[in-house]
């Protein structure tokens, strides 16, 4: 049984740590982790269940450092608890597995990455929901700032975790009044935050979060509570030193060495306890997983990409039940549904909150989970900070987006995704597939299936008619031929809606001899292979895309192609499209067949 005096010598030890070690890294934020040391002493070293030698242990109590600038307290608490051994003088150093905030890469314990405010309870409902489906005991915790209280993310997360009954997650908040620009917009009027938490149906719990026997007693409430917990810890910034204790000023600066060895004397030097953390308990919990049938599809149907893709997925669920969907609440247009349909359990409803949708999708991932999440995929750009710290974490999952470009029609320019493959493209370790028929989909939607990175799927909304035997194979990183000669003299590039109007171009150009290329995979991208089968057809390529010229294809051509002697004509949706029939807005901004024949001659 751990002491009051115990638990209250590893806080003092973890406060000395972090000071000690942000001032040999000269950067940091250190008064932010002494507001915190006594929350992470009773989380470490008296509450949590977890195998200090083994992070991956999937029962595992777990731990979502959402305030992640306090990252020197959490590297403290998990030496001290003998889960990692590096020594923490190397915080920040460039061979250091402490990095400034928690990165997953560097360390194991981190299953996220932290340090962008406002999505660690987005993270913590994913892990919570994957805890619920697997029958798992664990729980888990996540220490926010109440600074990052002020992001809409965090509401969107408030909102959902009562609705799913996720009783094993705890938000702890720690009130500590003051961030980088001074107080934060409740201070310490922490009752606020119990109405606001209580009115969204959680358990709040008020405490000083420095008094250990109050922390350890709201740990105890919330393993019983039947609603998801939030214990508001009331602090001080800089508690135990007394020119940092409740001082502004101070969140984002390190104390030299005499201001370290003054506060160094403030704050007790205590041996450290020796504490057994107890182990979880072992649940055995395999997925199940069985060879997929998939629909076959006739040349010449019409049939939406999207369908395609919804189809696949429910064919994928049914024969692996880690794979889930993720919606915004447009499964009937992602055609999600498919698999809601089909497997109602591997189906999770986020409503429309797409910020909140990309992190839940990130936490199940880390959980063994192969995500599929959807949305317009105009919408995804708000979720662009999630998908950004999603690759920062190391994500495998797929994230599809619906309604791209202006072939969405009459809906008009506020649901037209023109933006997203220069937002995927920008992302490291990402894939981006963009299928043109109902084959290419499922093929596609295999390949994410079985990748790694975070993969985007970039879907239609109008019917195309099927071109590709069911028989296709579609390696990553390749494109189709699907048109070419021995007397070409340019090559058509299209892909999705585009690839249909170039075909349509090729048919119409009989004394100008092109060959059509079907760009499936945007990401990775071969261009080796494409820059010698140009320069055999004309040296001259007319690309054509449903998006916007920054950052989308013909942009990524541009710069593979440069110095090849390759000349390329570009075309793209200039200005803000207006509302129409997608043939029309197609001619309207020059992305159709008729554009392409006049860009060909020009060329040529």
């Amino acid at each position: 049984m751990r002491t009051q005096k115990q638990i209250q010598d590893i806080a003092n030890i973890l406060r000395r740590d972090s000071l000690i070690s942000t001032s040999e890294a000269g950067s940091g934020h250190p008064t932010s982790c002494l507001s915190c040391a006594e929350i992470m002493a009773c989380l470490f070293f008296a509450h949590m269940k977890y195998d200090p030698k083994n992070p991956d242990n999937p029962d595992n109590d777990e731990f979502i450092l959402s305030k992640g600038h306090a990252s020197p307290i959490l590297y403290s608490a998990l030496y001290r608890a003998n889960c990692i051994k590096t020594d923490l003088k190397t915080l920040r150093k460039l061979n250091s597995p402490l990095e400034g905030h928690p990165i997953a890469r560097s360390l194991k314990w981190a299953k996220v990455s932290t340090g962008s405010l406002g999505q660690g309870l987005s993270v913590g409902v994913g892990f919570a929901l994957a805890a619920k489906m697997q029958k798992r005991k664990y729980k888990t915790y996540v220490l926010m700032g109440d600074s990052e209280t002020a992001e809409g993310s965090i509401y969107e997360a408030i909102q959902l975790a009562p609705h799913y009954k996720l009783n094993n997650l705890i938000a702890i908040i720690d009130a500590n009044k003051f961030g980088e620009q001074g107080e934060t917009i409740i201070g310490h009027n922490t009752e606020e935050y119990k109405k606001i938490f209580r009115s969204f149906g959680w358990n709040a719990i008020l405490i000083d979060g420095h008094n250990i026997i109050e922390i350890l007693s709201a740990l105890k409430q919330a393993e019983s509570s039947k609603k998801p917990t939030s214990i508001i810890a009331k602090t001080f910034k800089g508690k135990g030193v007394s020119f940092l204790e409740n001082k502004s000023g101070w969140h984002s600066e390190v104390l030299n060495r005499e201001q370290l060895e003054k506060a160094l004397k403030q704050i007790p030097n205590p041996e450290m306890p020796k504490i057994k953390i107890p182990k979880p308990k072992k649940l055995n919990y395999k997925f199940k997983k069985s060879k997929p049938k998939f629909i076959s599809y006739n040349l010449g149907e019409y049939i939406t990409t999207r369908k395609g893709f919804g189809q696949t997925l429910a064919s994928l669920g049914k024969s692996d039940n880690s794979v889930l969907a993720v919606d915004s609440e447009v499964s009937d247009v992602t055609h999600t549904e498919e698999l809601k349909e089909a497997r109602p359990k591997q189906f999770i409803q986020t409503y429309i909150a797409e910020q909140n949708m990309t992190s839940i999708a990130l936490g199940l991932s880390k959980k063994g989970y192969n995500i599929f999440a959807g949305s317009f995929s105009s919408f995804l750009s708000r979720a662009h900070d999630q998908l950004r710290m999603a690759s920062i974490s190391s994500a495998d999952l797929t994230i599809t987006g619906a309604h791209s470009g202006i072939a969405t029609g009459e809906d008009g320019a506020p649901q037209m995704g023109l933006e997203d493959i220069s937002m995927f493209r920008d992302l490291p370790n990402s894939s981006l597939f963009y299928p043109s028929d109902a084959v290419s989909s499922q093929k596609l939607t295999q390949l994410a299936y079985k990748s790694k990175g975070i993969k985007y799927i970039r879907t239609t909304r109008p019917k195309l008619p099927v071109i590709y035997k069911n028989s296709e194979r579609f390696p990553i990183g390749d494109f189709k031929i699907l048109k070419q000669s021995s007397k070409d003299k340019c090559v058509l590039i299209g892909s999705g809606i585009t690839l249909h109007e170039s075909l349509k171009a090729h048919a119409l150009l009989k004394n100008t001899k092109t060959a059509v290329i079907d760009l499936y995979c945007i990401k990775p991208f071969n261009s080796k292979k494409l820059i010698s089968f140009v320069k055999k057809h004309g040296n001259k390529i007319v690309v054509t895309e449903d998006h916007f010229k920054a950052g989308g294809i013909g942009e990524m051509l541009a710069e593979e192609l440069e110095n090849t002697g390759i000349k390329i004509s570009h075309l793209y949706v200039s200005g803000i499209p207006h509302s129409g029939t997608y043939i029309q807005l197609l001619n309207k901004y020059k992305i159709n067949y008729k554009a392409i024949v006049n860009a060909v001659k020009k060329l040529v």
